[in-house]
């Protein structure tokens, strides 16, 4: 059994996040922050793509708790200007560097090698490149990655825990709002005043590449991603 004290090792054995789970499954986000920080240190970072609200309480809390946790930012080269300018006005609210990382092609390199719109022709290999293998790269020095991912966002992320092993990135997964619903998000944005992404409030429940994100009426919060391909997710989570 992990004590609260305790390092945990690294990979950990089920048995271990297994009880992780079960201590914190009632725990507030920030007491799940508080311990996943002190744990790891300068070894863990979040991911932020500006774009969905969970990722800015997430933000917000580690802000407000004066972690030096790093703040990574995945810039597609297609992703909307509201987003762009919520990374840079919140980097000046919280006082903090938002560490910018982008795909190895270069929007105009890709085009050349896989043809033009390829998000439009196959935006699984466009996600591939301008995500997956990104992600890949920022998260290779870290033991630990913060996720702003919930049950309630689609099926194929009902079943995630606040802690789980990604056995291909080998580190573990924190997700402090796993069981936070979209009202319990909005709360505690206009509760602490969180800045967010202004589309979010003009029919975009979810907020990706500008080509490939619509708004919607849908109550599902990734209707408007992809639509009319079947495809919900990027490759990050699954």
């Amino acid at each position: 059994m992990t004590s609260a004290t305790e390092t945990l090792s690294i990979p950990p054995t089920a048995e271990a996040i297994h009880e992780l789970n079960s201590r914190f499954r009632d725990a507030s986000a920030q007491r799940i922050l508080e311990w996943a920080t002190a744990q790891f240190g300068e070894r863990i970072v979040l991911t932020c793509s500006f774009g969905g609200a969970s990722g800015m309480v997430l933000l917000d809390i580690i802000a407000q708790g004066r972690r030096r946790t790093p703040v990574v930012f995945l810039d597609t080269g297609l992703l909307f200007p509201e987003t762009y300018a919520l990374a840079e006005r919140a980097a000046h609210h919280y006082g903090i560097d938002v560490i910018t990382h982008k795909p190895a092609l270069s929007l105009g390199e890709q085009e050349v090698v896989h043809g033009p719109q390829l998000y439009a022709r196959d935006p699984d290999r466009c996600c591939g490149i301008r995500k997956v293998t990104p992600l890949a790269a920022v998260l290779q020095p870290f033991d630990a990655w913060i996720s702003g991912i919930r049950r309630d966002q689609s099926s194929t992320r009902a079943t995630i825990e606040p802690f789980q092993w990604a056995a291909k990135h080998n580190l573990l997964k924190v997700s402090p709002l796993a069981y936070w619903s979209e009202r319990d998000v909005w709360r505690y944005i206009h509760a602490n005043k969180v800045p967010y992404n202004q589309l979010l409030d003009q029919g975009y429940p979810s907020l990706g590449c500008a080509p490939c994100t619509r708004p919607t009426s849908s109550d599902n919060s990734r209707a408007g991603r992809w639509a009319g391909t079947g495809k919900v997710e990027c490759g990050i989570h699954v």
